[in-house]
C-alpha cells in the first residue's frame, strides 16, 4: 500500500492514445503469464514519436523504467479500451500518473487492474515539470512536489483502496464480496 513515490518523472503531453503506450503487435502477450508479464513492460510507451520523446522511457538495453511517475496533459489513455496500457505501464515499474484528464476506459482499467494510480492534477504540469525531475506523489495528501513546489491533486477517493489491493478481483477479496482462493 503505497502512499507515497519519490522518483524521477517521464513528462507527455495530450492525447497520448494506448496505441503509444503499448502497440497492437504486443497484445498477444498474456499478462498472467509472469515472463510474459515482464516482457509487457519493455515495451510501455515504445509508441511515441522519435522526434517528440527523444529520450526514452525504457532505456537502451534496459527492462524497466527509472520513472515511477508519468506526468501527462489531457485525454491520457484515448484510443482503444485495452487494459494491456496500464498492465505494461506498471510491469515496466510505473506506479502512478498524474493527467490533466484521462480517457474513462484508461482511467477505469487503472483501478480495475490494480498496476497504477491514476491522478488528476487541477493545472497543467507537464508544462511546469521536465523529463528527469525528482517528484514526489503524496497520495493520501493528494500532493505532487517538485523542486520544493507542491501542487494540489484531486484525491483518488474510494479508488485508492481497490489499487493498494490489486485490483478489483483482489479488492473483493478481502473485502468479502468474493470468496477467497483455496
Amino acid at each position: 500500500m503505497a502512499n507515497t513515490i519519490t522518483s524521477p518523472v517521464f513528462v507527455v503531453r495530450d492525447n497520448i492514445d494506448t496505441d503509444q503506450i503499448i502497440p497492437a503487435q504486443y497484445l498477444t502477450l498474456v499478462p498472467t503469464v509472469p515472463e510474459e508479464y515482464e516482457k509487457l513492460g519493455t515495451y510501455a510507451l515504445i509508441g511515441l514519436p522519435d522526434d517528440q520523446y527523444p529520450e526514452k522511457f525504457i532505456p537502451a538495453g534496459g527492462t524497466k523504467t527509472p520513472c515511477k511517475i508519468v506526468i501527462a496533459g489531457r485525454n491520457f489513455g484515448c484510443g482503444s479500451s485495452r487494459e494491456h496500457a496500464p498492465i505494461a505501464m506498471g510491469a515496466a515499474g510505473c506506479e502512478a500518473v498524474i493527467a490533466e484528464s484521462y480517457a474513462r476506459i484508461f482511467f477505469r482499467n487503472c483501478i480495475a487492474t490494480g498496476e497504477l494510480y491514476p491522478c488528476e492534477a487541477n493545472e497543467r504540469l507537464c508544462d511546469v515539470v521536465k523529463t528527469g525531475d525528482t517528484a514526489t506523489l503524496d497520495l493520501d495528501a493528494a500532493t505532487l512536489t517538485v523542486g520544493g513546489r507542491t501542487w494540489q491533486l484531486k484525491p483518488l477517493g474510494e479508488a485508492k483502496p481497490v489499487i493498494d489491493a490489486g485490483g478489483v478481483f483482489n479488492y473483493a477479496r478481502q473485502t468479502g464480496m468474493l470468496p477467497t482462493q483455496g
